[in-house]
């Protein structure tokens, strides 16, 4: 990786003002043969020596094995681009799963075997333009480091990389054990003062125009005596302006290839000879041992590329494609790069759709879709099916990006041109994704629509899965809406179609949808139905189905307050996401566990685990919806500032036209929110509309919870029969029984409230000490009060604050937060410590703030210094 020859005066003989950049990388190296491998991640601006840093390292250090990778500056960047270099260098089963377009996990798992082989420095470099694909595999490697004794130094520029970058997420997510950072600042006044000597310059004004970028320092002084360029471009422009046009030809050709320029690509594209490149050398360009030719560093490339006038543009790219397309093994992605700067229009819809599906099957859907958007701009002239083809492509990327409005609008443009081309069976399918695609936006009457229109097409047509699959969509759709009969008959049609041609991926499909629904009635036949989609799933290797299959075990064993049960699927389950990366859909099932916690009285870890959901930039709508519902619940009884916020929120999201679901579980809580405020007539108004939609249901846990809501305020006139035990009882008047039901189901706020309402003096006191032990503060003082109007004496006051575990019932995270502020960071440091946004940290101020019952961030730090001498 080192390059053999650079241009006189480039870099200083030793790097300045980088000793202790240097030092902490030997010290983390150095650990990984005892303590296992690590990540090092060198952020920096661009020019701020990253590079050169990591090949000084690597030259010191005599390492046996340095494994070098980059990522691309492509206008769609290359899947797994630094791979591709690194595989290169290993040879062996990394090289030949990567040749062989393996799948995504066998390559992971082939890099993994690799660093597991021996002491090696990895380099990731330039991540903030990794594809969606690289970004997955450094949380892959980033979780499981560890069991290596590699250290990957990863190069960033940081100031690229904003509070939602990809990059900053999969950052904040690594394991803090094992992760180290250095960010590299610019060199002083006295540093740029000693190249200047060096160079044999003077140095007046040059620190205040470079900024002390090391990368426009060199530009700078290697530009004419007596003129001090004001930017990068300029410099750069200044010297490609000495070359003699055998050396610009060179140089304008490299600048059109992001990376390296090949010795096959300049000998076939331009024909160098050796003073060509040494005069290329002589600005500043840069020869590696495998005779290859790049730019030192990106803003140089960029600069000259920008100087080009379009047709000159275009006429690099066209070379640059020819010889490309005459060399097996090139990249979909790099062919369709050059067809695009060159306007090739038939080579663009050549290789961008193939470039799309490469991407797609590593799990870079981002840039799958980028690359579609390229190929649609080219296919204006293209057959109606072709076009329509593309536009269901990009749809479906879309969909698996959670971008659902541009997922309908691809859709619907497919939809058209399916028409125009007269094919029907596609023309169906397309109405069952805008079914599903409707759904997920929350537009219940538009999927309604598709989904019969979808039906009625394909049933005109010769029986196959698409029919099958729009029979799922009805059926899923009814059992959103609690229309238990219907759904019961649309999944059995799906199964009836699936089970005859062994299509086990529609027939596990549909089996989750019918074991779901039954269990949602009370039908505990569904248990099996739901195992057996599960089986099939795994069996055929079904991830989709596999992750609705676990999450849908764990919902259903949560709603009937199967905790023992609901953990075990809930733990499979996230662990099959975690061991195939699958990170959107392990926030699904997370933000479940965070309902199991919150019911089993685990508030703390409860309100975690929705927050950690929240936080995630993977979190969809749908995966939103349950963790807000639970935070914003939770948040009412613990009686935190603003509770209503996440209920605000999950009702938004759930759009115009929500499922019954999700009706009856938000009006449950705004309900609750309005008793523990005395608030009778709120109860009654978030409640009846709900229970008249419901009480016609099969669904004994909703409508119970609305009943009784209802019936504790007087308003339910008749009584339900077909509800869940603890609530039938509490509504037949035996309030003890039901008490026994909520304490044996291991619910222990609701065991309390029963107690608290109705119980006598002993056991109020004994709900009292619940509701303190769970930290519920409005329902412990509304009992409270309930017990000095009953002239009752010696009432607890609860724990002092300075004596209790957790005193202030804070979070992990406003735990964290907490000690930040109290070393004087203010809010924009704190996020850029945690890697979070700044608006998520003035959230969590603002809750520890109402938490520990002051108005300041003084007053806060002050507590928490007391709280720590206390329990010192």
């Amino acid at each position: 990786m080192v390059p053999l020859t650079l241009s006189p005066g480039m870099y200083p003989m030793e790097l300045l003002e980088r000793e202790q950049c240097l030092a902490d990388l030997a010290q983390w190296l150095g650990a990984v043969t005892d303590q296992g491998g690590c990540v090092a991640l060198v952020g920096g601006e661009a020019g701020m020596g990253k590079t050169a840093l990591l090949q000084e390292f690597s030259k010191q250090q005599r390492v046996a094995r340095v494994l070098w990778g980059a990522c691309d500056a492509l206008f769609t960047p290359r899947p797994l681009a630094p791979l591709h270099d690194i595989a290169r260098q290993t040879k062996g089963a990394l090289l030949a799963a990567v040749n062989a377009a393996a799948k995504r996990e066998e390559i992971f798992t082939a890099v993994l075997d690799e660093l597991e082989r021996s002491e090696a420095l990895v380099v990731f470099e330039d991540m903030h333009w990794a594809d969606e694909a690289t970004l997955d595999l450094l949380k892959h490697l980033g979780r499981r480091i560890h069991r290596t004794r590699a250290m990957l130094a990863v190069t960033y520029r940081d100031d690229e990389v904003g509070a939602r970058h990809p990059l900053r997420f999969v950052i904040g997510d690594l394991p803090r054990a094992t992760t180290h950072r250095m960010t590299l600042s610019a060199l002083t006044e006295p540093a740029v003062a000693q190249l200047a000597r060096q160079a044999g310059r003077p140095a007046s004004g040059l620190h205040r125009i470079t900024g002390g970028n090391p990368f426009f320092v060199t530009e700078a002084l290697a530009t004419a005596v007596g003129t001090v360029p004001v930017s990068v471009r300029d410099a750069v422009l200044s010297r490609t302006s000495q070359l003699s046009p055998a050396s610009r030809e060179i140089a304008e050709l490299v600048c059109v290839v992001p990376g390296r320029t090949e010795v096959w690509l300049l000998e076939q594209a331009v024909r160098p000879d050796e003073a060509g490149i040494e005069g290329c050398l002589g600005i500043g360009m840069v020869r590696y041992d495998d005779a290859s030719l790049a730019f030192r560093n990106e803003l140089a490339r960029r600069a000259l590329q920008d100087s080009l006038s379009q047709p000159r543009l275009h006429s690099l790219h066209s070379k640059v494609l020819a010889v490309l397309t005459g060399r097996p093994g090139i990249p979909a992605a790099r062919l369709a790069h050059h067809a695009d700067g060159a306007r090739m229009a038939e080579d663009v819809l050549r290789f961008a759709p193939m470039a799309a599906a490469q991407a797609s099957s590593l799990g870079a859907h981002r840039e799958a879709a980028l690359h579609y958007q390229i190929a649609l701009r080219y296919a204006e002239h293209v057959a109606a099916a072709d076009r329509a083809s593309l536009h269901g492509q990009l749809s479906y990327e879309y969909y698996l990006t959670g971008q659902h409005e541009l997922a309908i609008q691809a859709q619907r443009a497919a939809l058209q041109m399916w028409r125009a081309s007269g094919l029907r069976v596609k023309e169906g399918d397309s109405l069952r994704w805008l079914s599903r695609l409707s759904w997920c936006v929350g537009s219940r009457a538009e999927a309604n629509r598709y989904g019969i229109d979808a039906v009625a097409m394909l049933e005109s047509l010769p029986p196959g899965p698409e029919l099958a699959m729009a029979y799922c969509i009805r059926a899923d759709l009814d059992m959103e809406a609690h229309e238990a009969a219907s759904a019961i008959d649309w999944a059995q049609r799906a199964i009836a179609l699936a089970e005859p041609g062994a299509n086990t991926e529609i027939l596990s499909h549909a089996l989750n949808t019918l074991g779901t629904v039954r269990l949602i009635g009370g039908d505990a036949s569904g248990w099996p139905d739901l195992e057996r989609s599960l089986h099939l799933a795994l069996a055929g290797g079904f991830q989709e189905e596999a992750v609705g299959a676990y999450t849908d075990l764990a919902a259903m064993a949560v709603s009937h307050r199967q905790y023992d049960q609901a953990s075990r699927y809930l733990s499979a389950g996230l662990t099959y996401c975690e061991e195939r990366d699958l990170d959107s859909w392990w926030l699904y099932i997370l933000a479940y566990r965070a309902r199991l916690k919150f019911e089993s009285g685990n508030w703390q870890g409860a309100s975690e685990d929705a927050e950690a959901v929240l936080q995630d930039p993977l979190a969809t709508p749908n995966t939103r919806i349950p963790a807000l519902r639970t935070l914003g619940h939770l948040r009412i009884r613990r009686g935190d500032p603003d509770a209503s916020s996440p209920l605000d929120e999950a009702r938004a999201l759930a759009g115009p036209s929500p499922e019954l679901q999700r009706v009856g579980m938000l009006a449950a809580a705004y309900a609750e929110a309005a008793w523990l405020a005395g608030d009778r007539e709120g109860v009654l108004r978030e409640v009846q509309s709900a229970y008249e939609l419901v009480r016609r249901r099969q669904d004994p846990r909703m409508k119970g919870e609305l009943a009784a809501w209802l019936w504790r305020v007087g308003a339910l006139e008749q009584h339900p029969a077909d509800i869940a035990e603890p609530y039938a009882l509490e509504i037949l008047g035996d309030w003890q029984g039901a008490a026994r039901s909520w304490e044996a189901l291991g619910c222990p706020y609701e065991h309390a409230n029963m107690l608290a309402w109705y119980g006598t003096e002993t056991q109020q006191r004994e709900a009292l000490a619940i509701l303190e032990q769970l930290g519920a503060t409005p329902a412990a003082q509304l009992l409270r009060m309930k017990m000095r109007a009953q002239g009752v004496r010696g009432i607890p006051r609860g724990s002092r604050e300075s004596t209790r575990s957790n005193s202030f019932g804070l979070t992990k995270r406003e735990t964290e937060i907490l000690a930040l502020l109290s070393e004087g960071l203010r809010n924009s440091a704190i996020a850029r410590r945690l890697f979070v946004s700044t608006k998520t940290v003035d959230h969590h101020v603002s809750a520890i703030l109402a938490k520990l019952g002051v108005s300041s961030r003084a007053e806060a730090v002050v507590i928490a210094r007391k709280q720590s001498e206390d329990e010192a």
